[in-house]
C-alpha cells in the first residue's frame, strides 16, 4: 500500500513522514483494498488565535469506495492523531458492510438508460484541475475561492448515498437516485436524521433541457433548511 504525503503551503519533515507511514501501516489490515493513501498537511491561519492552525486531510484510493478523514488542531500530530481515528472508524464500518453483503445477496438494479450526448459548447478558459481533479477559481474581483470538482454520477439507493456520505464524513451527498432517476441529495440534520432534496426530473434531456416527468421544464436548483 502506497502512502503519500504532500505539504499544503507548508513544508513536511521527514519525520513527520515517517511517524505518518509508521501509523498508517498499521491500519493496512482494515483497508486491505487499498492502493494508495494520500495524506495532505495543509498550514492554516486561524482567526479566533493568534496562531495558525493545522489541518490533516487523508483520502483512501482503492478498490471500493472512496473513504476520507480530516481534523484540524494546533499542531500537525495531534490534527494526524484526530484523523487517523476516525479513518480507522470509517474503515472498520466498510469491512463490516462487506461482510453483510456477502451474507445477503442484493437484488439486481435495473439499468438506466444511456444519456444522449449534448452538443458540445465553447467553453471560456478555466484553469487547469490539479492532480485530483479539483479546479480553483476566484469569484470575480472578490477573495471568495470557489473548488470545483466533477464526480461520475453512478446511480445508488438512498442507503448507499448514506453510507458513502459517512465514509467520506461530509455532511451531504449529491447522487443520483437508482430508483427514480432523479438527482438528488442526502444531507445531515441531528443526531440520526438525514434528509433527502431531489429535484422532480430524472436524468433524461429533451433538446439539452431537462424535463420532469409531466413534460414541464425542471427547476434550476432546490433548496431546503434544517
Amino acid at each position: 500500500m502506497e502512502i503519500v504525503v504532500t505539504g499544503r503551503h507548508t513544508d513536511v519533515p521527514e519525520r513527520f513522514r515517517r511517524h505518518v507511514e509508521d501509523k498508517l501501516a498499521k491500519l493496512e489490515t482494515l483497508a486491505s483494498r487499498a492502493q494508495r493513501i494520500d495524506v495532505e498537511v495543509t498550514h492554516e491561519p486561524n482567526p479566533r488565535q493568534a496562531a495558525a492552525a493545522e489541518r490533516v486531510e487523508m483520502t483512501v484510493v482503492g478498490k471500493g469506495p472512496v473513504i476520507r478523514a480530516e481534523a484540524c488542531a494546533d499542531d500537525r500530530y495531534g490534527a494526524f492523531d484526530l484523523a487517523i481515528d476516525k479513518l480507522a472508524e470509517r474503515l472498520r464500518r466498510a469491512r463490516d458492510r462487506r461482510k453483510n453483503h456477502r451474507r445477503i445477496p442484493a437484488p439486481a438494479a435495473e439499468a438506466l438508460p444511456p444519456l444522449p450526448e449534448p452538443e458540445p459548447e465553447p467553453e471560456p478558459a478555466r484553469p487547469a484541475p490539479d492532480a485530483d481533479g479539483v479546479v480553483e477559481t476566484t469569484l470575480g474581483d472578490s477573495p471568495v475561492v470557489i473548488r470545483e470538482k466533477v464526480h461520475v454520477a453512478q446511480p445508488m439507493t438512498i442507503d448507499d448515498a448514506l453510507y458513502e456520505m459517512e465514509l467520506v464524513g461530509h455532511d451531504f451527498f449529491l447522487f443520483v437516485d437508482a430508483e427514480t432517476a432523479q438527482p438528488s441529495v442526502a444531507y445531515r440534520r441531528r443526531g440520526w436524521s438525514y434528509g433527502v432534496i431531489k429535484l422532480d426530473a430524472a436524468v433524461t434531456s429533451t433538446g439539452g433541457v431537462p424535463t420532469t416527468p409531466t413534460g414541464g421544464a425542471a427547476p434550476a436548483g432546490a433548496a431546503a433548511q434544517r
